[in-house]
């Protein structure tokens, strides 16, 4: 059976990428001025954004740093008013629990480092009589310490206090 659509001749396609025109060999090994400084200017962009980044990321971390030793400077100043005796309703009564028995106290919260400014914290013990009865007794601690930039802060730490306890 002869069927003649069936057979066909070969077809040779030519396609050219690129709009067809060639520059001379010369041109195609270089990038041109204006394509350098293009890449230039994101490179610069980009490395700023990445610098800048890592810049706000050491100051958050110099501030957590601080802000958690002025917590746990607190947290010392509470505890040393935990060991304080005070039983008021024993025999004989005792309330060493008073703030005149825990001073201001000034501490280090951050070595001087290569700014070569050191960071102070201040204790700061406030106690206050909430009830006569049942005796109960609330105790403050501030630790108030200024950051690098001037800025003051005050981390807190707080309970409440009942006799023999």
């Amino acid at each position: 059976m002869n069927v003649p659509f069936l057979k066909t001749k070969p077809v040779s396609v030519h396609v050219e990428i690129g709009g067809g025109r060639r520059r001379p060999r010369s041109k195609q090994q270089a990038f041109t001025l204006v394509e350098v400084l293009v890449a230039l200017l994101i490179f610069g962009i980009s490395m700023a954004g990445i610098i800048g980044i890592y810049v706000q990321s050491a100051i958050r971390m110099d501030w957590s740093s601080v802000s958690v030793a002025a917590q746990l400077k607190a947290q010392s100043g509470l505890e040393q008013c935990r060991a304080a005796k005070y039983d008021p309703t024993g025999n004989p009564p005792v309330d060493n629990l008073v703030s005149s028995n825990f001073p201001n106290k000034v501490y280090t919260l951050d070595q001087a480092t290569g700014s070569g400014v050191s960071i102070y914290g201040t204790n700061i013990t406030t106690i206050a009589l909430v009830s006569t009865n049942p005796p109960l007794k609330l105790v403050r601690v501030d630790c108030i310490w200024s950051s690098r930039s001037g800025v003051l802060y005050t981390n807190t730490a707080l309970t409440y206090r009942a006799s023999a306890q």
